[in-house]
């Protein structure tokens, strides 16, 4: 089961990256100024605070289940128009909300197509994005192509197979399943860049999210087996750097 508890653990793992996927994210939304905000499993407070920063919001609510997450997030986005609380996607507030957004999280909520619906009850424009697991998250899919190639046996494990609704065709038959009628999707594509191996490698030890979960849970020999299948698989640069993209999915869609 994957766990979320430590938010500096989970910055170094995605959440760096999933700040610049937000920021586009945001610009993409286009939404007037002085609107209210709910962010959904808003985590480490990536996407609430790229609102704060570029959308100059009238205030925006975070929540998630993780109390770790809301700690975190409280200690470190400090603006009078932010609140958080501790709430799963099952338990959302009434709005109603000008803009209901959930970034990097609609994978991990059991009922998402429900959680959907109540984000289209009390927001006006609602959007999403997810990792491409698939392919484009090539920090991810390294890992898992590694694991697949050493481990056949536990392919389950791929988040590919996991969210295989992590796509654009899969976001927008999620909405439309939701009750919404137009829905638009786009790719968001950002670089991820480490200065060597073990800067890569070293956030997959903390234990947080699918991948380090599954690396924790084998023995340490074959924790050894797959690092070094990992390590063949990247572009390592003769410096030691490894020069990576991420590509998420979005979509939004009017209620």
């Amino acid at each position: 089961m994957t766990q979320w508890a430590s938010g500096e653990i989970y910055e170094s793992y995605v959440g760096r990256w999933s700040r610049l996927v937000a920021t586009d994210f945001v610009s993409w939304l286009d939404q007037p100024t002085g609107l209210r905000w709910l962010d959904v499993g808003c985590g480490t407070g990536a996407l609430t605070s790229t609102i704060l920063r570029t959308a100059d919001p009238a205030s925006v609510l975070g929540v998630d289940p993780s109390t770790g997450f809301i700690e975190h997030v409280r200690q470190h986005v400090r603006d009078e128009r932010a609140s958080f609380e501790v709430r799963s996607a099952a338990e959302l507030p009434d709005g109603p909300y000008d803009v209901v957004v959930a970034g990097l999280v609609l994978n991990f909520v059991p009922e998402r197509v429900e959680a959907l619906r109540r984000m289209r009850e009390i927001g006006a424009t609602v959007g999403a994005y997810v990792w491409d697991y698939a392919e484009g998250m090539q920090l991810m899919r390294n890992f898992f192509d590694a694991m697949i190639e050493v481990r056949p046996q536990d392919r389950d494990h791929d988040e590919a197979v996991r969210f295989p609704f992590c796509t654009a065709e899969g976001l927008e038959g999620l909405f439309t399943e939701a009750g919404f009628t137009t829905v638009s999707t786009r790719e968001i594509v950002v670089p991820t860049e480490f200065t060597s191996f073990d800067d890569y490698w070293k956030p997959f030890l903390g234990g947080q999210g699918p991948a380090p979960a599954y690396l924790r849970s084998l023995a340490e020999p074959d924790q050894e087996t797959l690092r070094e299948a990992v390590r063949a698989r990247l572009p390592i640069e003769a410096d030691g750097s490894i020069r990576l993209t991420a590509r998420a999915w979005a979509a939004q869609a009017v209620s």
